[in-house]
């Protein structure tokens, strides 16, 4: 070893995020030589849990908490997380989004039940009902690498039509405000823009999901997938090394589960001139403050509905969402910004401590590199819905989007799709290239969100790059199995 790194390689994976791990794990499995550096003290990114610092029975998942494509998403339903003993709680309500002066509006795992409670709940199984039917191809297609032919075409058919409603002016045509917010709260899981068709896109997957396989939470905290694919890793020879930050080019072949930008410090005078220039006029996007409270009992809900939901969309009706992200796109601070919030005990009670204290999780979306603290923010919309909210609180641990790069160095500004969520990014990757994985340093790979399909915690930016690293610098076509 030199300094936590091998000194001769076959791949390099540089991030032991979701992707990082994924794209470790198929480069093992096909017989290379892999090792993994990481520059945080704990392995994870984005799907770390780690334990409070005064209430020790208590974990926090440190970006993600729940986890709709852990069993849907390509990669990881072969890698086939329960059968390594990941335990997954699909809870009967998938989320639910509080409105002033009205009931909430709940998304339950049966859509049936989720239609009998909407006021036009004909309009939501006419959106939701063809696509939970071919649930597979809705995620092929927004999972895919989008440089092939759709394998369901009749679920593009559906998407394209969708899309073109909701991601538009057109999307009036779902019908009853607790329907319209109840999309749009998903929709605002891609924090961009309202309507646009990169929110609409991920809000059709996310709540086709919500009444197929539902939206699972990792029994133990997020720490639990990333876990399982490193053990995996390490029994296949890989070999992993947290605390150690890249400086300088590794050598060999390496994959960046990083920002793209990163590869401007890393590389330097290496990076082709054109390259180099569209990776300095890279933009990130909006970002989250994050803030974890320590509850003291559980959150005293006006709608007792509420009560039952592991996550929750607290961003108010379509309009006020709507222009919320409008307002944090332009670079100002909503008076009630998006916020998204999820109590993961609710599925598994073992993240309650012996003295009855459960974690909080939740997100603000706030403008790009906002340094301010959002704990009153969010505290006084929990209150408007749960009076009392307030005295059961008893810690809160605050990172504004201005830190966040401190905890993941991907997370620029505060942006947790490392500036991935527009459509020319879904499409195309970071800069416009053919393969978006690729980059024109030789040996080198982006294997992180930046890249198609996306945020999300599902490994798939990882497999494609790793496919494409395999064909170009090994000649392996035949990808291994992911199965145990």
């Amino acid at each position: 070893m030199e300094g936590g790194r091998i000194a001769s390689v076959d791949v390099t994976v540089v991030g032991s995020g979701p992707n990082g791990l994924a794209a470790a794990v198929v480069c093992a499995r096909a017989g290379l030589s892999v090792q993994v550096l990481e520059a945080q003290p704990t392995l994870g990114g984005g799907a770390r849990t780690l334990a409070d610092p005064e209430f020790g029975g208590v974990s926090h998942d440190i970006c993600s908490a729940v986890h709709p494509l852990a069993l849907a998403s390509p990669f990881l339903a072969e890698f086939d997380l329960p059968a390594r003993g990941v335990t997954l709680k699909v809870p009967s309500v998938s989320y639910a989004n509080p409105l002033p002066g009205k009931p909430t509006a709940v998304g339950y795992h049966d859509l049936e039940r989720t239609c009998a409670e909407l006021v036009h709940g004909d309009s939501w199984r006419r959106l939701l009902g063809p696509l939970t039917d071919r649930d597979d191809g809705v995620v092929n297609l927004l999972l895919g690498d989008k440089r092939s032919i759709p394998r369901d075409p009749i679920a593009a058919v559906f998407i394209a039509r969708n899309m073109l409603e909701q991601g538009t002016p057109l999307w009036g045509k779902l019908a009853g405000a607790d329907a319209r917010a109840l999309f749009t709260g998903v929709a605002a899981h891609a924090i961009n823009k309202m309507p646009s068709f990169v929110t609409t896109g991920a809000g059709l997957m996310l709540a086709t999901l919500a009444h197929t396989v539902g939206w699972p939470i990792p029994v133990g905290g997020s720490q639990a997938i990333p876990d399982a694919l490193i053990a995996d890793l390490r029994a296949h020879g890989g070999v992993i090394t947290a605390g150690e930050e890249i400086t300088e080019p590794p050598s060999g072949v390496v994959l960046f589960d990083t920002a793209p930008t990163a590869l401007l410090k890393i590389y330097r005078d290496r990076v082709p001139g054109r390259y180099a220039k569209a990776l300095q006029r890279y933009r990130f996007g909006p970002g989250v403050a994050k803030v974890d409270f320590v509850l003291s009992d559980e959150i005293p809900w006006a709608d007792p509905r509420a009560a039952e939901a592991p996550t929750l969309h607290m961003g108010g009706t379509r309009e006020q969402m709507a222009h919320a992200e409008k307002e944090i796109a332009a670079g100002r601070h909503a008076d009630w910004p998006m916020i998204l919030a999820a109590l993961p005990h609710l599925a598994d009670p073992n993240r309650v401590d012996e003295k009855g204290h459960r974690p909080l999780w939740t997100y603000a979306h706030v403008p790009h590199g906002s340094p301010v603290d959002q704990t009153e923010t969010i505290t006084k919309v929990f209150e408007r819905f749960a009076p009392g909210f307030r005295d059961i609180v008893v810690a809160a641990r605050s990172v504004p989007a201005a830190r966040l790069a401190d905890h993941n160095a991907n997370l620029v500004g505060g942006d947790i799709g490392v500036g991935g969520n527009s459509l020319v990014h879904a499409l195309a990757g970071p800069t416009p290239r053919l393969n978006p994985w690729a980059t024109p340093i030789p040996k080198v790979y982006l294997c992180s969100s930046a890249t198609p399909p996306g945020g999300g915690v599902h490994g798939m930016s990882g497999f494609y790059a790793a496919r494409t690293m395999l064909r170009r610098e090994f000649g392996i076509k035949k990808l291994p199995r992911l199965s145990p």
